[in-house]
């Protein structure tokens, strides 16, 4: 095996590690909570289905990418569930840490590829980013709210809360963030959300 492909080999074999990192949604048809690698499958091809939907042009090839690799860096930082502000106060160091050994496995050009879409992932600057974000929300929002609310009565989490988490993306898609809108006032009315 030459050199170039054993690195290649060697991040495909740790991304493996993904499917036992598992977050705060619930599937739907399991009483168990997803992985990481359900998730970013989930939200990719939530992404293709939902482009048409983008208020801004965008590159739905490389949104796709970076949906898939966002959470390559919980393989060593955990996840950390949005609404934990004590996690989230060291969650940027730990991710940067994790995405330089992770993405350090890979050959120099690959490397920097996808360190580059995570960067951008996380920045949230460009029109690919901030869609993949409304993506990353919108996946556990409408699964939660599909399973009645259960996270969100586990952790006590308000309807502000959410809406806080959400609202600045709500420039990238009209029809998404009326359906988020939506959603939540329904959620809120049921008794799910405080």
């Amino acid at each position: 095996m030459n050199d170039r492909l054993k690195k290649q080999i060697d991040f495909f074999l740790e991304l493996d590690k993904m499917k036992n990192l598992y977050r705060q949604t619930y599937v739907l048809h399991e009483d168990r909570k997803e992985n990481d690698a359900e998730h970013s499958w989930h939200i990719a091809v939530t992404a293709l289905l939902l482009s048409e939907y983008a208020n801004k042009e965008i590159d739905i090839n490389k949104t796709v990418k970076m949906l898939l690799i966002h959470d390559v860096v919980e393989i060593d930082a955990g996840d950390t569930y949005c609404y934990d502000a004590d996690g989230n106060s060291t969650k940027a160091e730990r991710e940067e840490k994790a995405a330089q050994r992770i993405f350090g496995l890979l050959p120099d050009d690959q490397k920097k590829e996808y360190y580059s879409l995570w960067r951008e992932f996380e920045d949230s600057a460009t029109n690919e980013a901030r869609f993949a974000a409304v993506m990353d929300r919108i996946q556990p929002l409408l699964m939660n709210y599909t399973k009645e609310g259960i996270s969100w009565k586990e952790h006590g989490i308000a309807k502000e809360q959410v809406l806080g988490r959400n609202t600045d993306y709500f420039s990238e898609s009209d029809e998404l963030a009326a359906l988020i809108k939506s959603v939540l006032d329904d959620a809120e009315n049921k008794g799910w959300l405080k």
